[in-house]
């Protein structure tokens, strides 16, 4: 028993630990970032995204897009932005629509753009009205009425049917 609860003393104890390591490296790669040292800030922020932190899944795709600290890859920034949209993220969800809309990265897709607009739209991001009137102009009803469909599933799948 002893021997038990000494053992679950470590696991949380490095479970603590890890946790606090991971709250300073966000720390170090948003200083990192803000200060153009877009290398180091990558190599912080990617263990980040790969355990799931969707802020930091957006500065991926941000950083993939725009070539910081990395080579330009506008697939693998739409590989990020839709990790991070599917978790509820405004601005990934709209850079995600952004990219469908324009075919950077991925197929234009008139229809999943729109879907991610509104979702982005939903959570109150403020470009995403001006982008959505701009694109339903190029759009049948049928295809605005499907997007819309796709959004409201969407979200009924918590992001898992996008």
């Amino acid at each position: 028993m002893k021997k038990l609860m000494l053992m679950l003393a470590m696991t949380l104890a490095l479970t603590l630990t890890a946790n606090m390591a991971r709250a300073d490296d966000w720390d170090d790669a948003v200083v990192a970032y803000r200060n153009g040292d877009y290398a180091t800030a990558f190599n912080l922020f990617k263990p980040l995204a790969e355990q799931g932190n969707a802020k930091a899944q957006h500065n991926l795709g941000i950083m993939y897009e725009n070539g910081y600290g990395v080579m330009e890859d506008d697939n693998e920034a739409v590989t990020w932005y839709r990790k991070s949209a599917r978790q509820g993220i405004a601005v990934s969800q709209y850079n995600l629509g952004l990219m469908y809309n324009l075919g950077i990265g991925i197929d234009i897709n008139n229809k999943k753009a729109l879907m991610w607009y509104n979702l982005a739209h939903d959570h109150n991001n403020s470009y995403a009205e001006y982008s959505i009137n701009k694109l339903v102009l190029r759009m049948t009803p049928a295809n605005i009425s499907q997007a819309q469909d796709m959004a409201e599933r969407c979200l009924a799948s918590n992001y898992q049917d996008c």
